[in-house]
């Protein structure tokens, strides 16, 4: 499975720290940008996959692990640095756990929200993996 974590530039300072997301910095072109927060540590977010959408997650604030599956392979990630992200690509199931209190999930999406290219049945997933 082919992860790709994206480190952003950063400006260290004793007065503490900036990391920027310029133009050129995803690859691809943003059209939607939101953020998860005060998410249960309990609670299991994602559950789904996209057919054509690419997204990175990064970890504001706190930790959280990213489970990733492509049908043959898993792998768990965790996020836990805001310099850092989590280049999430088309067809790949992720599922959001583990979330540390006060932890915040910002997600940068290639694609406007669009239900039909959602897969959030494990295995219509897999069904659709196979005709690939």
């Amino acid at each position: 499975m082919d992860i790709e974590i994206i480190e952003f530039p950063k400006v260290e300072n004793r007065k503490g720290n900036l990391a920027v997301i310029e133009n050129g910095g995803i690859p691809f072109t943003i059209k939607r940008v939101y953020y998860l927060y005060d998410v249960p540590s309990s609670s299991t977010r994602g559950g789904h996959a996209h057919k054509t959408l690419n997204q990175v997650l990064i970890a504001i604030s706190g930790s959280f692990d990213v489970i990733l599956k492509n049908g043959i392979e898993k792998k768990v990630v965790t996020l836990n640095k805001p310099d850092r992200g989590l280049l999430i690509k088309n067809y790949t199931w992720r599922e959001l756990e583990n979330f540390s209190s006060g932890a915040v999930c910002l997600v940068i999406a290639s694609q406007e929200y669009d239900e039909s290219d959602y897969i959030r049945d494990y295995k219509e997933f897999i069904k659709e993996l196979a005709q690939l």
